[in-house]
């Protein structure tokens, strides 16, 4: 027999389902999303937490409520560069400017989103590094960055890692260097990067405290632009005498850099070619891997020495020197000159080292110290200084061949003797540096450009501040007193010159003439920092002084 169900348990135990049923919708979907709060102001490395809050509100029988619904919302950045936002609605400054931050996820209408303005601003708060807080390591954002041209420019961020796992903004703190300033510059204290010439350097960035060095490095590309131009050629010596009965002289090439303004030995470089104009008087070695520049004597008469070096671009720098061949046979020739040692390096600013000079004669007694009768010659005068004849020595008087560190890389340094009998010079070449070597946490660096060496050069910036695009022109000297080395703008007819922004490096304390030549374009004067040495005029020439205390940036105004 069946058991039948009454009406009254049926409508139980739907009630019952009913009341399951609305109790399992635990998430239902929302109306409207808000953001809060709606504006959010940091400075560079410092975070803020951001919430989502959604309201149900659909039906007409339920009143309005609201949810917490930060983490099942999906947030993103407009400009991640500026700020990033995590899952969870944390936001962290990166670089000025400003970015929306969108919060989104599935309504009940649909796909619905809220948002809040984030502003960074351009300097990390305070110390960048809380008290108490260790510092254990750095990292630079991003990693690598390229650009077109030459005088682009490009931002890099030093992002430090606290002991604590968190991370602030040390772009300020770290010291910034660049493998090659031909390549590209970047500021100390800024990371502020600026385009010179083609290639890839190593930007490094480094902190040190308390004993500590933290290092870290990028990359940074110029795809196009030029290689790096010589500008001129010197021949040392400019003349000597020899025997024509087959007695030597060696001439040394030294080309200055168009970028640098420095000299650089290119004796034996496979750019450069040598040759007599009379062989048949003197003759010249070239085309060798070592060993050029030697000259020796045929016949009596005079020949004229040429040494040409064919820049990249195809253009040619030269420089003549005269050798005169004589009948006479050479007494006591000096056969040959040797610097001893070859090569000095030293790891400090400032640090010095002692070159000989030792001269070979035919005749007894035939090895003679001539450290202090011969001529020193430094190809980096303005970085490598060198001691020559007791001229540039202390009072008291030291010896020659002695050359200082007053700054970073290397030089060639030259000693000159004249056999006093024949009047034949002999030259020999070493090499002198001071190589920079970035300290780190376990090894002490050597020639650390710090405070005492940027005191030591200063870096000159010439630009053009009106709207004259087409033939404005600024020239000025290299720092070896070469005239006409920068040339800026495109009123050049220099090969491989005429850029929109032109970087040379001088000794501090020096006073440096800027010249706008006549025909330059529509000349309308100089910035406040250059001081006219003649009257301005639109045609021109117009000429400036501006005395490099320091790092300097002088405007043209051509309109």
């Amino acid at each position: 027999m069946l058991n039948r169900i009454s009406p009254r348990l049926l409508l139980l135990i739907g009630l019952i389902g009913f009341v399951l049923a609305f109790a399992g919708c635990t998430n239902p979907l929302v109306d409207s999303l808000v953001v809060s709060p709606t504006t959010a102001s940091l400075n560079v490395g410092q975070t803020a937490q951001l919430t989502a809050t959604g309201t149900i509100g659909h039906g007409s029988n339920h009143p309005s409520t609201t949810q917490d619904d930060t983490d099942s919302v999906t947030w993103t950045s407009s400009v991640p560069a500026v700020a990033t936002v995590s899952a969870t609605g944390v936001v962290t400054g990166i670089s000025a400017g400003t970015t929306t931050v969108t919060a989104s996820m599935n309504g009940y209408t649909g796909i619905i989103s809220a948002t809040a303005t984030v502003t960074v601003s351009g300097s990390s708060s305070g110390s960048g590094v809380p008290p108490g807080s260790t510092l254990v390591s750095i990292s630079i954002i991003p990693s690598s960055q390229s650009v077109a041209v030459p005088t682009q420019t490009t931002q890099f961020l030093a992002i430090g890692t606290l002991s604590s796992g968190a991370t602030v903004d040390v772009t300020d703190l770290v010291t910034w260097s660049s493998s090659s300033a031909q390549i590209a510059t970047i500021g100390a204290t800024t990371g502020y990067a600026t385009a010179v010439g083609q290639g890839t350097v190593t930007i490094t960035a480094l902190y040190t405290t308390n004993g500590t060095t933290l290092t870290a490095t990028a990359t940074f590309t110029v795809l196009g632009g030029t290689t790096e131009e010589y500008t001129a050629v010197t021949i040392v010596p400019s003349s000597q005498s020899v025997s024509a009965s087959g007695q030597t002289g060696e001439f040394i090439a030294l080309a200055t850099s168009g970028t640098t303004g420095l000299e650089e030995d290119v004796t034996n470089s496979p750019q450069i070619t040598w040759s007599s104009t009379i062989p048949s008087i003197a003759t010249i070695t070239s085309g060798q891997a070592s060993g050029n520049g030697i000259t020796t004597g045929v016949s009596q008469g005079t020949s004229t020495i040429v040494a040409e070096l064919t820049n990249p671009d195809g253009s040619l720098v030269s420089a003549n020197a005269s050798v005169d061949v004589t009948l006479t046979a050479a007494p006591e020739p000096l056969l040959s000159l040797t610097i001893i040692p070859s090569t000095i390096s030293v790891d400090n600013l400032l640090d010095q080292g002692q070159f000989l000079a030792i001269g070979t004669y035919s005749t007894s007694p035939t090895v003679r110290d001539l450290t202090n009768s011969v001529i020193w010659l430094t190809s980096a005068p303005s970085v490598f200084p060198v001691n020559t004849n007791g001229t540039g020595t202390p009072s008291g008087g030291a010896n020659a061949g002695v050359v200082t560190a007053d700054g970073v890389g290397s030089a060639t340094i030259i000693a000159e003797a004249t056999d006093p009998t024949t009047g034949s010079i002999q030259t020999a070449t070493a090499t002198f540096s001071c190589p920079l070597v970035l300290p780190t946490p376990t090894t002490a660096g050597s020639c650390y450009p710090d405070s005492e060496a940027s005191a030591l050069l200063s870096t000159l910036t010439v630009y053009n501040e009106g709207l004259n695009t087409t033939d404005w022109l600024v020239t000025a000297p290299s720092a070896t007193g070469t005239p006409d080395v920068l040339h800026c703008g495109p009123g050049s007819s220099a090969a491989g010159f005429g850029g929109s922004v032109c970087v040379a490096t001088y000794p501090v304390g020096t006073t440096v003439t800027l010249t706008a030549p006549a025909g330059a374009g529509a000349f309308g004067g100089w910035s406040y920092n250059c001081v006219a040495t003649s009257a301005v005029t639109a045609a021109g020439p117009n000429t400036c002084e501006v005395n490099l205390t320091y790092d300097d940036t002088v405007g043209a105004i051509f309109n």
